[in-house]
């Protein structure tokens, strides 16, 4: 494999991302930072040039803080994820990473959140929350398993966003 190919293939990319209704582009890429390490984390981003744009602990399903980045103009961000307490899902991912940080999952952009999710559960991709839901910065989110697909999984979680305000 070569070119975009590889490129594609490293980036969890499938193919059949291409047909949910709507998506427009990266939104974010989560990274699960260890306990006591957040503000480090913040530090180094910032040396890059990255800047603080969004502070928030999500309490619910997700039990982390976060923190939202972005670098330029661009609509691209990441997000650093601590998660509040051992039930957190990135302190059970940190966990199953002996104990280290990393990708935790990436997050694309549609214009409507609703739509996305009930074509991906006709396609019968697993979709890891019962409806759409709150997200943090007043977004609506769900989760797409990396294994949803046996002949192509993704590799990694796959998060949907809607952007606030879309009805």
């Amino acid at each position: 494999m070569t070119g975009r190919g590889v490129l594609e293939a490293e980036a969890g990319y499938s193919p059949e991302l291409d047909c949910i209704p709507g998506i427009q582009f990266v939104d974010h890429v989560a990274i699960a930072v260890r306990p006591g390490e957040l503000e480090g984390q913040v530090r180094a981003y910032e040396s890059l040039g990255f800047r603080t744009i969004h502070r928030e602990e999500v309490w619910g399903s997700d039990q982390v803080r976060e923190v939202l980045m972005q670098v330029g103009e661009g609509p691209n961000l990441i997000q650093l994820l601590e998660p509040l307490n051992s039930d957190s899902p990135i302190a059970k991912l940190i966990a199953k990473n002996g104990g280290h940080g990393g990708l935790a999952h990436v997050a694309f952009r549609v214009e409507n959140a609703r739509i996305a999710f009930e074509s991906l559960q006709n396609k019968g991709f697993r979709i890891v929350d019962p409806a759409p839901r709150p997200g943090s910065r007043g977004t609506t989110v769900f989760f797409v398993h990396p294994k949803s697909k046996a002949e192509s999984p993704f590799g990694v979680l796959i998060e949907i966003v809607e952007k606030p305000g879309v009805k």
